[in-house]
């Protein structure tokens, strides 16, 4: 008996239905069976079907003599089914990799529940992507619970293809699906109230095609009627079950707000008919009403006429057309305003003590400028340093202390006017104007691999949604480049062609990776969970500009983090503008609450995960570079490397000059992590020349040759280069005591 039974009906989607059907068959965890269904589909569907029948025993195509739509004809596909669970997959949709083990893996743990739940994005014809907006509440429970424990289960989205169903459950309830459009509904509610025991889990298992043309429900006609009949189905099926009765009043809410968002909808009703579509619709509204319930707000429109509706409605638009007017006649004003008054003529010239701080588009105190701020506050507290940040939220994430103004505030604007100096690693928005006698620093994120600003102009793939001209007039106001080393400065003054004095200052982040602070490692792992003795794997992948969105799997997480054996731990930090898309929730964070692995993506420095770690398997991100300062073992996983070098351009070939052993399949990089050649004298030899090239002008005291040249004017030797040697064992590096 296979644990999943998929049944997947299909008609006029011969266009996705390979990759529907290729999305399961080709996923690690084989225990399935697929049932197809062709609904008399008048295109090459049913022949797809037989084709995969013919080759994968696991496929079972059922051809239909009529065509009885989709609900009927996954009732025609359940009776063959023999799984434990039904997944009923629709044929334009896709499974993510690993999904299905993901799934039975949750199934497992919470015992085989009556209803799984499972996290989906939506995948836009156009090639965006966009994570189910209520995703939290999928990990808001651990345990099963039942609806009435926890009715924010029902604010998800009330379809049959985000969740897996116990068989026995289905069948001794007797629950299938009625005829017509929105069939989902009279499934999904008697099934989600009925279930004793439902489970969640936080990761999105499925792709939901949003096509641009050919969506059911996006079709403008009549069949739209048929929502009346399925909430009507609903009705019946509470009012068949006493226990179920509380349900009423959210019911009768659901089915008004089901029925006007159609309403409301430009393409689903015909415009003749919508008329007789609010009519019915109030018409059942008052059938429905529960004893004393009270009519929400929103929904009293349909107590009165049609007419009154269309005036509301208009009225509605209306307002919501003059609001956006009126913003952007106030953001216009605002642009104007602010630039007017940092344009001003100074009455004073900029004070020298004062510094600005900002980093990662306003993120906090962090990166480069964090370890300036840091270092000035402990050898020139005569200096005020008050950073920029984005918002309120961020504000009350800063350590106690730190002097703070939001952006855009009349504060900030003030102080961007006043300030001798501007530190950022990040560009400050444009609207700031350069005063004369300012100083600006910027420190950059880090060495460049891949190409950057100018040098993207030529690369449009990789330019996409980047305004380099723009880009390169806000760079127009630097006085200082920070360089770590003779390549970054030679990247810098070409990608930036711009009037800035480079100094070799070394990178003020990196003070801690050259320099750690003793038990710094320990205390990390600690708060990250990690065993003692464990040796620690830390992931850090970098986006693709070939893929919208930036998120590519190259490695199945969950089999890395099995594959590294007894006495390892996995890391996993993504990169930050991964950080809240899609990504995670394709099986990230469910692991990270599994305990697989640990998701270090949100520890807010990213040095502390460097220094808690004992090798790092990373493909193309610029972390490598800091992370050779810590002179310990690099694996660059580069199993794209062909297609990211041809797409984003880079400024050498790493595969060629890398700081450690290269993987150029998943095979190759386990056989390196589980033969310990991760860190044989090759890997040495490599990581030495990789340090001699980019480590050379990092002592440890960069921050400090910053504070003293650049903010207090004192003299400095500035390094021509200094080339490190082997670094010593320090507390804290778990390899050196292996």
């Amino acid at each position: 008996m296979p644990r999943f039974s998929i049944i997947v009906p299909c008609f006029k989607v011969q266009g996705f239905l390979r990759e529907c059907l290729d999305s399961v068959l080709e996923q690690s965890y084989r225990d399935i069976e697929v049932i197809a269904v062709d609904d008399r589909s008048p295109d090459g569907c049913g022949a797809i079907l037989d084709e995969y029948a013919a080759r994968d025993p696991r496929v079972t195509a059922l051809h239909l003599p009529e065509n009885v739509g989709l609900g009927r004809a996954r009732n025609a596909g359940t009776p063959h089914a023999t799984g434990d669970y039904l997944f009923f997959l629709d044929s334009d949709d896709t499974l993510t990799p690993g999904a299905l083990r993901a799934l039975a893996d949750r199934l497992d743990a919470t015992g085989d529940p009556d209803v799984l739940v499972f996290d989906y994005a939506r995948t836009y014809w156009w090639g965006g992507t966009r994570r189910n907006a209520l995703a939290q509440v999928l990990a808001e429970r651990d345990d099963p619970f039942t609806a009435e424990e926890f009715p924010e289960i029902l604010d998800l989205l009330m379809v049959v293809w985000n969740k897996v169903y116990r068989r026995d459950f289905v069948g001794k309830n007797g629950f299938e699906f009625p005829p017509g459009y929105y069939e989902d509904t009279p499934w999904t509610f008697p099934v989600m109230l009925s279930a004793e025991r439902i489970a969640t889990l936080d990761r999105i298992c499925l792709h939901y095609r949003q096509r641009r043309q050919g969506n059911i429900l996006s079709t403008t006609s009549r069949k739209h009627f048929d929502v009346h009949d399925q909430y009507e189905r609903v009705f019946a099926f509470v009012d068949s079950r006493p226990a179920l009765a509380g349900w009423r009043p959210y019911l009768h809410r659901k089915f008004g707000e089901h029925c006007l968002d159609i309403l409301a909808k430009p393409d689903r009703l015909p415009p003749a008919d919508k008329g007789e579509f609010f009519r019915r619709t109030a018409e059942l509204f008052r059938a429905h009403r529960p004893e004393g319930a009270e009519v929400p707000r929103e929904l009293r429109v349909l107590e009165g006429g049609y007419t009154a509706y269309r005036v509301g409605a208009r009225a509605r638009r209306a307002a919501r057309e003059l609001a956006r007017q009126g913003g952007r006649v106030r953001t216009a004003a605002g642009v104007r305003a602010r630039r007017a008054a940092t344009a001003l003529p100074a009455r004073r010239s900029p004070d020298p003590r004062l510094v600005l701080y900002s980093a990662f588009s306003h993120r906090g105190v962090l990166g480069d400028p964090g370890a300036v701020y840091h270092k000035a506050r402990e050898i020139a507290p005569q200096l005020r340093g008050v950073w920029v940040v984005r918002d309120a939220e961020t504000a009350a994430a800063l350590p106690e202390g730190v002097e703070h103004v939001l952006l855009d505030s009349p504060e900030y604007r003030r102080l961007a006017a006043r300030a001798g100096f501007l530190v950022n690693n990040v560009n400050w928005p444009g609207g700031l104007v350069k005063r004369p006698g300012s100083v600006h620093v910027h420190t950059h994120q880090g060495t460049p691999l891949k190409y950057m600003a100018a040098d993207l102009l030529d690369r449009p793939g990789a330019r996409f949604g980047v305004d380099v001209p723009q880009m390169l007039r806000r760079a127009d106001r630097w006085d200082y480049s920070l360089v770590a080393n003779e390549h970054s400065e030679l990247v810098w003054e070409r990608a930036y062609p711009c009037h800035f004095t480079s100094v070799r200052t070394g990178s003020p982040r990196n003070d801690v990776l050259v320099r750690p602070p003793a038990g710094r490692a320990e205390e990390v792992r600690a708060r990250l969970g990690v065993p003692e003795g464990h040796i620690v794997v830390l992931y850090a992948p970098t986006r693709r500009e070939y893929r919208r969105g930036g998120h590519v799997d190259r490695i199945d997480l969950a089999r890395f983090a099995a594959d590294l054996g007894e006495g390892h731990t996995l890391v996993v930090r993504l990169h930050p503008s991964l950080a809240t898309g899609p990504a995670r929730g394709m099986g990230l964070s469910d692991l990270h609450r599994r305990g697989v692995l640990v998701d270090a993506t949100d520890e807010p420095h990213v040095e502390d995960v460097m220094l808690a770690s004992d090798v790092l398997v990373t493909d193309y991100s610029a972390l490598m570079f800091d992370y050779a300062h810590l002179d310990r073992p690099i694996v660059v996983h580069a199993d794209d490397w062909a297609s990211y070098a041809a797409t984003r351009g880079t400024y050498f070939d790493i595969t060629a000059e890398p700081p450690g052993h290269v993987s150029r399949s998943y095979r190759e990089l386990a056989w390196l992590l589980a033969s310990g050649n991760w860190r044989d004298e090759e890997s040495g030899r490599l990581r030495a020349a990789f340090r001699q090239r980019f480590c050379t002008f990092d002592d440890g005291r960069a921050a400090e040759r910053v504070v003293r040249t650049l903010l207090l004017g004192e003299s400095w030797p500035v390094p021509d280069a200094m080339v490190p040697g082997p670094r010593p064992s320090v507390d804290g590096d778990v390899l050196a005591a292996t």
